[in-house]
């Protein structure tokens, strides 16, 4: 994952974003009112880990912030997993879900 690995910026402690493995090029926003341009605070639950991303949307709790450029038709990894594919692209910081990702789900 092409994130900072530093979040000496964010003063609270309390993370914005979860990612489950350093595998993962997507994070699930666990925070209400997500807003453009936060620094956010992300934790790899895996390892414990901890990493910033600038946010560049608006984005709400339970949707996904990419962690790397995303390309359309580029395969979303979740879980470590191969969870769905872009319909479009999205740039680091991106808001992911329904409108520019298909999951592999439905």
């Amino acid at each position: 994952m092409a994130v900072s690995s530093s979040a000496s910026d964010h003063t609270s402690g309390v993370p914005h974003v979860l990612a489950h493995s350093p595998k993962d090029n997507v994070a699930v926003v666990v925070v209400e009112g997500l807003k453009a341009g936060t620094k956010a605070l992300g934790v790899i639950t895996e390892t414990d880990s901890t990493f910033t991303v600038e946010v560049k949307d608006d984005v709400p709790i339970g949707h996904k912030v990419a962690l790397v450029d995303l390309s359309d038709r580029d395969t979303v990894i979740k879980y470590a997993q191969d969870v769905g594919r872009m319909t479009a692209s999205a740039a680091k910081g991106r808001h992911v879900h329904t409108h520019n990702m298909k999951t592999k789900r439905w």
